[in-house]
């Protein structure tokens, strides 16, 4: 197989804001693996809090290239060779979202229906990007015309996180999500989510640094779901994550790809964990390949693509608050 990657930026409509930074753009890696004529797309969305950047991603997929071999469908055997490198998952995530995208093209088929799942999952949330308790209600209020869940960005650490929530409470009936991304101390987070509870939030993101060895005395205490992201990345974090929350976030570009954030899923299941899938600020792409994986999940967060002045990867709708893939083959999505 033929491969190339290169860096993409993405520029936002709007400054997009959470606890831990503020960006107006997201560089991203497009991959393509080419075979017999024909060309499979990926993406790679990495997570600096994790050490990754587009151009160590980019770099891991053309060191790579030689160990992809020339047969797209030898999944399994292409995944252990790139798991034994270490780091950058959102590279193997290109890697694994362009053999999906190839294999379903070869065969004419969309991917969801090789993986055996329905085209369409939960509907998506709409992130409320963390601002003053006012400026967030008249955003989500705008919001709320078109989409049927709203997830707030909380973490502002000014003591005006209940009051966020409670201002949009004001402005919505719609179910309501909070993501505090680490931000909170265990005493903030106890105070906080009884309150959160009263206003019918219904369950908090990550509200404790990943590690924090309060995360077994918050899962027992908290009256709402507790679902962790920075602590879940992969398949092998699953069962230490049992013991901290009630759910996972699993992201492709934190996973690897489709094939393992499938097994984490299934994992999460049998742990009788809630299953919600999200995303970072990502292309049609990107988001095609979450699209696959959703109707796995109880809470969809996807929303990346829709944050865009404009998407260089078009064809996922959005049909009343669902995020659903096109009915072409591969992820069903096309460069412009």
């Amino acid at each position: 197989m033929e491969v190339e990657a290169r860096v993409v930026r993405l520029q936002l409509a709007e400054t997009f804001v959470i606890a831990r930074e503020a960006t107006d753009h997201a560089d991203v890696v497009h991959v393509a693996l080419s075979h017999k004529g024909v060309s499979g797309y990926g993406e790679a969305a990495p997570i600096e809090r994790y050490g990754e950047s587009v151009e160590s991603a980019k770099a891991f997929v053309e060191e790579h290239a030689g160990v992809l071999g020339d047969d797209p469908f030898s999944l399994e055997d292409i995944g252990e060779r790139l798991a034994a490198a270490p780091r950058e998952q959102a590279a193997k995530a290109a890697i694994d979202g362009a053999l999906h995208d190839l294999q379903g093209k070869l065969l004419g088929v969309p991917v969801f229906r090789l993986l055996g799942l329905p085209r369409s999952g939960p509907p998506t949330s709409w992130t409320v990007w963390l601002g003053d308790p006012d400026d967030m209600a008249r955003r989500a209020e705008q919001a709320a015309s078109s989409y049927r869940r709203l997830k707030l960005k909380l973490g502002g650490g000014d003591g005006l996180d209940v009051e966020r929530v409670r201002a949009v409470r004001g402005v919505t009936d719609l179910p309501i999500m909070v993501d505090v991304n680490e931000w909170w101390s265990l005493d903030e987070a106890l105070e906080s989510l009884p309150q959160l509870a009263e206003l019918g939030v219904e369950y908090c993101e990550q509200p404790l640094r990943a590690g924090d060895e309060g995360g077994r005395l918050l899962k027992d205490r908290s009256p709402i779901p507790i679902y962790v992201d920075e602590d879940c990345h992969t398949l092998a974090d699953i069962l230490a994550c049992a013991e901290i929350a009630h759910g996972i976030n699993i992201k492709l570009a934190k996973s690897g790809g489709i094939r393992e954030a499938i097994r984490m899923a299934h994992a999460a299941r049998a742990l009788r964990m809630g299953v919600m899938l999200g995303c970072m600020l990502e292309s049609g792409l990107g988001i095609a390949a979450g699209c696959c994986v959703a109707p796995l999940c109880d809470h969809v967060d996807l929303d990346g693509n829709l944050l865009l002045r404009e998407d260089p990867f078009p064809g996922v709708e959005l049909v009343d608050g669902v995020q659903v893939p096109a009915l072409a083959p591969g992820l069903g999505v096309s460069p412009r």
